[in-house]
C-alpha cells in the first residue's frame, strides 16, 4: 500500500493518468451529444455528469504536476467521480438486470466507471479539502439531484424509465454517501481542518 501511495504523485503516473482522464472525459461528452442537444440552455452545465466529474479530475491533476493543489475542485472531482462512478456502475448492472444479457459496451462502462469512483479517492491524503470545500461539492451534487430528477434531466437509460422515482431516491443517498466518504477520509489525513 505505501509503494502504491509513492507511485500516486510520481509525474509520469499523474501524466498517464491525465491522458486517460482527457479522453474519458472527451468520450463522455460525445456520449451525452445527443441528449445535450435536445436540453435547454439553462440544464446543460448538469446534464453530463461523469465527463464533468473527470474534467474536475484533469484539473486537479494538472495542478499536482505543478505542486498545486485546488481544494474546491479537488472537493468536487473526489465526491462527483466517487458518485457518477458508482451511480453508472448501478445503472448498467441494472440495466443488465432488467433486459439481459449485459454487452461489452455496458461492461467497459462498469469498469470505466469504477475506476473513476475508485481514482478520485486514492488522492484523499493529496488533497487538501476543508469544510467550506466539502460545502461547495455536497451543493454541487445535490443541486444536480434537483436538476436531473424534478425537471427531468438525468441521463437517458430508456430501459430503466419505468425505475425513474427508485433511482432518484437512491440516487440521493448516494451523494450524501459520497459527500460523507469524502469528508470522512479528507479529516482522517487533516484532522484539523475546518
Amino acid at each position: 500500500m505505501i509503494y502504491l501511495y509513492g507511485i500516486l504523485k510520481q509525474r509520469w503516473f499523474l501524466t498517464c493518468l491525465l491522458i486517460v482522464n482527457i479522453l474519458g472525459t472527451a468520450y463522455g461528452y460525445y456520449w451525452y451529444k445527443d441528449q445535450l442537444a435536445a436540453t435547454p440552455l439553462k440544464f446543460v452545465l448538469f446534464v453530463p455528469d461523469s465527463p464533468t466529474a473527470s474534467l474536475f479530475f484533469v484539473f486537479v491533476l494538472i495542478a499536482f504536476l505543478f505542486g498545486k493543489n485546488i481544494p474546491y475542485m479537488e472537493a468536487l472531482a473526489a465526491v462527483s467521480l466517487f458518485k457518477y462512478g458508482i451511480w453508472a456502475v448501478g445503472m448498467n448492472i441494472a440495466g443488465g438486470v432488467v433486459a439481459p444479457p449485459l454487452y461489452w459496451e455496458s461492461y467497459m462502462l462498469i469498469f470505466s466507471h469504477l475506476g473513476m469512483a475508485i481514482e478520485g479517492l486514492l488522492y484523499t491524503s493529496y488533497y487538501k479539502i476543508k469544510l467550506r470545500h466539502m460545502a461547495v461539492a455536497a451543493l454541487w451534487v445535490f443541486h444536480n439531484e434537483i436538476i436531473d430528477y424534478v425537471y427531468g434531466m438525468m441521463p437517458r437509460y430508456d430501459i430503466l424509465a419505468d425505475h425513474m422515482q427508485l433511482i432518484g431516491y437512491l440516487t440521493f443517498w448516494l451523494s450524501a454517501i459520497s459527500v460523507s466518504l469524502v469528508y470522512v477520509l479528507t479529516r482522517e489525513v487533516q484532522p484539523s481542518g475546518k
